[in-house]
């Protein structure tokens, strides 16, 4: 593995053919209906892959959230150590794990979250990843701070993409979008906890020392408190 052993990986094999056919009917019956329904999802492959298939496959961006009314996204400004992140921005991510995070975590719960998905482009020009952090305020971590959240899919039109950052041999391509404008959802889609696959991995961290698990994070080195 390139990075540290804190960083997880997407779990499985990629879906076959007649999973991504299922995936693409479900999305195109849903969009068609207009008005940002509610998926009904019936299909036997966890609800991770479909999300993953959407932002991997089509132009589609997703937001993770704990509100299942929302009909229009307005630009609002985020409070993040990144400045690519701490814009008055919609925001909303290029990878299906990673918008499920933010949909099953009570954030009400949790004092901070520390989180990244970036893909790896070696000298080459190869791929790999993606790979994920996940890690919530330690204190909060027993209690198992997680809610039934909503996925919601945008338009990957109106979004762009945070630049690359240096890895050392490496270009760091983050999947973090942002939209100066507003954004209306085409669909949405309920998921809980136990549609998340890496439940059990996500982490716990000091809430002071937030700035050095992202330092962390973004130079490769190991987790701060060594665990």
């Amino acid at each position: 593995m390139i990075l540290p052993d804190y960083w997880l990986t997407r779990p499985g094999k990629e879906t076959g053919k007649a999973a991504q056919k299922a995936f693409d009917e479900l999305f195109n019956t849903a969009v068609q209906a207009g008005g940002c329904p509610a998926i009904a999802y019936d299909l036997p492959w966890p609800r991770w892959q479909f999300l993953c298939h959407l932002a991997d496959r089509m132009e589609i961006a997703l937001h993770g959230s704990g509100n299942p009314d929302i009909a229009l996204f307005e630009p609002r400004q985020s409070n993040d150590l990144n400045e690519f992140g701490n814009q008055k921005a919609v925001y909303a991510a290029s990878d299906g794990l990673w918008a499920m995070f933010f949909a099953i975590v009570d954030r009400a719960r949790v004092e901070s979250v520390a989180n990244a998905c970036v893909r790896l482009a070696d000298p080459t020009g190869a791929v790999h990843g993606p790979y994920y952090v996940f890690s919530v305020s330690q204190s909060a971590l027993p209690g198992r701070p997680w809610r039934t959240g909503t996925v919601y899919l945008l338009p990957r039109g109106p979004f762009i993409a945070q630049p690359p950052m240096s890895f050392g041999p490496y270009q760091a391509q983050i999947a973090q979008l942002a939209s100066l404008e507003p954004v209306r959802p085409l669909a949405k889609l309920t998921v809980t906890p136990a549609d998340f696959p890496l439940l059990a991995q996500i982490r716990g961290h000091d809430d002071a020392r937030l700035q050095e698990y992202a330092a962390a994070m973004q130079t490769g080195a190991p987790w701060p408190d060594g665990s």
